[in-house]
């Protein structure tokens, strides 16, 4: 009659860095989740979720699996999964993602690269070059076989 399941409870914040804080230089967070309410001067690194609240922000790089911004960003982003940008969200300088979300007064002013997962690898690169090297005599071929 009713479902049994329990509704999803919002991911856990492992590491709070406070709203009077200011933090300068680097933070490791491994794959646990972090949430900015004051400033970094600095870089975070990784692997997990990094959320900028409205009254955070960063000067310098995030390289995170998943970013969340609805405070601002000054600086360069690497996101290996998706970067969202919420109400009143600024990220300003170079962003590399594997998906981008920006919400309806959001912005991100600057250069976004979409992150191709298959270019990363020196294999698929190599694969890339070599296929229209192949491709030009078969092109060739057509070409004497019309004359």
């Amino acid at each position: 009659m009713f479902n049994s399941k329990k509704p999803s409870a919002a991911p856990a914040v492992h590491t709070l860095l406070g709203k009077d804080t200011l933090w300068k230089g680097e933070i490791h967070c491994g794959p646990t989740s972090l949430r900015i309410e004051g400033r970094v001067d600095g870089s975070i690194t990784g692997t997990g979720e990094v959320t900028i609240a409205p009254t955070g922000f960063v000067e310098g790089s995030i390289t995170a699996k998943h970013l969340i911004v609805t405070g601002k960003v000054k600086g360069t982003v690497k996101v290996t999964e998706c970067l969202e940008i919420h109400n009143n969200g600024l990220v300003e300088g170079e962003a590399e993602v594997g998906s981008l979300v920006v919400d309806e007064g959001g912005r991100l002013q600057g250069v976004c690269t979409h992150r191709d997962k298959g270019a990363a690898r020196p294999e698929a690169a190599k694969g890339a070059i070599k296929e229209p090297a192949a491709e030009k005599p078969a092109n060739g071929e057509a070409k004497a076989g019309a004359k």
